[in-house]
């Protein structure tokens, strides 16, 4: 069979193939060869602005040219680049014999180069495959953060808000334990899913993006022995900086330590997990018919039962967190752990990179699709309020210890814990039971379940 949507074994490139589409400029075996390409070609161009004495003569209005390589590239030259690695039976070198094809192939680039064939052994000088895997992995998922995942992310934050605002006044029934408890109001507990993503995106923001970089062991032994008057190391700080937007690791083995990227994954995670969080209370306001859904025509709910508007939104989110979150934990786990200088069990696990962004964006998607939909019940709120008179003795309680009452926690305890109906007129006439004063009174009696919610 051809690959297409229906035939895809993994559903982030076949069903949800449609929401996931833009990571694959960033994640696809395409993106990894061509971010490949691209760091080759901006080394091999720092080499030259350093310059290194054989390299001093190649014209900086090459550059861009060599650039072009890379900003160019199409899945014909991926393509190119595979069937040399069936020769080579190495993925990166492969990338380094495709750019010296292309070097060969541009009659601009032969003209000006006196001695093209020593240019170009300064491709992949001195350096180790991981060397351009630990920079072209980390600048992969710094601009899939910053140009898909964040701003998907931002959006439903934004959205939230937006609801939080708009109910901002709605008086609710807290249930803690599962059992009512002191009222709240439905913006502040959609504010605090706001708050909560906002304080991780910003740890996520903050979290360095770093890339090893120093040779077939992290020690530059190859850039050293050769031309031993530079400082390759700090020169590699500026390099990976200036050129690539990544810190570099001070001391590695021949592969990244990967702690940071470690740090980055469980930032994710953590944002899953609290988007998680906000599924299942949404769920559980559906299900108490504290929300109802818009109801598109032509949908159906059950293939059984034509009455039902299910939540699948949520629980299409929360199970595709869960994947994404499966996956993140064994990535941070497993990466920063390698044999000595190096084992190959994180090449194929990083290739893995995006699957969890893919099943996360999936779910940020799918959440923000089941916001849009709610249609709040205010009468089932208010209901609710009503039912649960006895929500207002912590009030009266407090005030009454306020007031210096004998034993108030006692006496609320007393009329409350019971399995006899709570309601207005029983807290009306246990008000009126109080040694204390007639403002007192009127203060206690002026405090309703849907009032009494705080700041």
């Amino acid at each position: 069979m051809e690959l297409t949507n229906l035939t895809a074994i993994s559903p982030i490139d076949g069903r949800y193939r449609g929401k996931t589409e833009p990571l694959a400029n960033y994640f696809s075996e395409y993106a990894l060869i061509r971010y490949r390409v691209r760091v080759e070609i901006e080394y091999f161009i720092a080499l030259c602005q350093l310059p290194l004495p054989q390299l001093k003569d190649v014209p900086q209005d090459l550059f861009q040219p060599l650039r072009d390589i890379y900003l160019h590239f199409t899945e014909a030259d991926a393509l190119r680049v595979k069937e040399i690695e069936a020769t080579t039976n190495h993925d990166v070198k492969a990338v380094e014999y495709f750019i010296k094809e292309c070097l060969d192939s541009d009659e601009n680039l032969k003209s000006q180069i006196s001695d093209l064939k020593s240019v170009k052994n300064f491709i992949h000088f001195g350096l180790t495959s991981q060397d351009i895997n630990n920079t072209s992995v980390p600048l992969s998922l710094k601009e899939a953060l910053e140009e898909v995942f964040i701003p998907v992310l931002e959006q439903l934050i934004e959205q939230l808000n937006d609801l939080a605002e708009a109910w901002k006044t709605i008086p609710m029934l807290a249930r803690t334990h599962g059992q009512p408890a002191s009222p709240t109001r439905l913006g502040k507990e959609l504010k605090v899913f706001v708050y909560r993503l906002e304080e991780q995106l910003r740890t996520l923001k903050d979290t360095p993006v770093t890339a090893k970089f120093g040779g077939a062991t992290g020690n530059f032994n190859a850039h050293h022995v050769a031309y031993p008057q530079y400082d390759w190391a700090d020169w590699a700080d500026h390099f990976l900086a200036d050129s690539l937007g990544l810190e570099r690791e001070q001391y590695t083995t021949q592969i990244s330590n990967y702690d940071y990227l470690a740090a980055i994954l469980d930032a994710l995670r953590r944002i899953n997990t609290i988007i998680i969080d906000l599924d299942r209370d949404v769920w559980m306001y559906i299900s108490i018919d504290y929300f109802k859904q818009r109801i598109k025509a032509g949908e159906v709910g059950s293939s059984a039962m034509p009455h039902k508007v299910n939540p699948i939104d949520f629980e299409n989110s929360e199970g595709n967190m869960g994947m994404a979150n499966a996956v993140l934990a064994f990535l941070a786990q497993k990466l920063p752990v390698s044999r000595l200088q190096r084992d190959l069990t994180d090449s194929t696990v990083i290739r893995n990179v995006g699957v969890p962004l893919a099943h996360a964006l999936i779910a940020i998607q799918s959440t923000m699709k089941g916001l849009s939909k709610l249609i709040l019940n205010e009468d089932k709120l208010r209901q609710d309020l009503e039912n649960n008179w006895a929500v207002v003795a912590e009030a009266i309680q407090t005030i009454l210890r306020r007031e210096g009452y004998p034993n108030p926690y006692e006496a609320l305890k007393a009329l409350t814990r019971t399995n006899e109906k709570i309601n207005q007129e029983t807290i009306t006439n246990f008000i009126n039971t109080l040694n204390v004063s007639d403002s007192v009174k009127q203060e206690l009696a002026s405090i309703t379940p849907s009032n009494y919610t705080g700041l």
